[in-house]
């Protein structure tokens, strides 16, 4: 996980993280399958600005957007699944081969991503860009909400191998210090948070085509409801009972 150079500070450094096994949706979450938990009252409505904006967002196979991170938890617990960590994402990217891409270490091409341009794809439309797992869209599309807070100190802890971030506190002393030392390209080209937020994974239809590589970190407010941020579910795979 991580990289020894490129990309911003809070990609550094690489390291080795052993993860339980787990499963990851294969796409992102669509427009029918939301609305299939808003119809049972387990979710409420996609954000009705992004809805009225972005009508072209609405195509029941395109991935939802405009959900903040409780939206999102709400919506993979409906599913008995859950959000899937920054540790797991970058996993089901890279395999164990450290790619810079899902596909491979060979720049994307909107045969296999959805990048620089005006709106999301429908899922599951560009399969030169799976990644080793056989997932679609891990680079593009829209962004992923993960499970957890963003740290920009993660790869330093003592938990790091754990692919475990540090506590609210130990994030807000983080991004305290990062202030006081004026590191603003800590984090990239958002500004240093001064909250916990959550870490927020793969690029949008939006992004420059470097910024969808994988190690790429990047973080919002977990009640952020914008036209370019999605997700996917995850599974913990459970021993089998003798």
């Amino acid at each position: 996980m991580g990289a020894d150079s490129g990309g911003q500070d809070d990609e550094h450094p690489a390291h080795t993280v052993t993860l339980a096994a787990f499963f990851l949706d294969r796409t992102e979450v669509t427009n029918a399958q939301w609305g299939e938990c808003v119809a049972a009252n387990g979710c409420r409505p996609k954000s009705a600005a992004v809805g009225s904006e972005h009508p072209d967002f609405n195509g029941p196979k395109q991935p939802v957007s405009g959900v903040s991170w409780d939206d999102a938890q709400a919506y993979c617990a409906w599913r008995g699944k859950r959000l899937p960590r920054e540790a797991e994402f970058e996993k089901a990217v890279r395999n164990s081969d450290g790619r810079r891409f899902p596909w491979g270490n060979e720049p994307p091409t909107q045969a296999k991503s959805v990048f620089g341009v005006a709106r999301p794809d429908d899922v599951g439309t560009h399969p030169g860009g799976r990644g080793p797992y056989g997932h679609d869209d891990l680079a593009g599309n829209v962004w992923e909400w993960m499970q957890d807070e963003y740290d920009p100190y993660a790869y330093r802890r003592p938990s790091a191998g754990e692919g475990e971030p540090g506590s609210c506190r130990e994030i807000l002393a983080a991004l305290s210090e990062l202030r006081a030392e004026n590191r603003n390209g800590f984090t990239g080209t958002n500004p240093i948070p001064t909250e916990c937020e959550h870490s927020i994974r793969g690029g949008a239809y939006n992004y420059d085509p470097d910024g969808l590589r994988s190690t790429n970190r990047v973080h919002h407010p977990g009640r952020y409801r914008i036209p370019m941020l999605g997700l996917r579910c995850a599974r913990d795979i459970f021993a089998a009972t003798p």
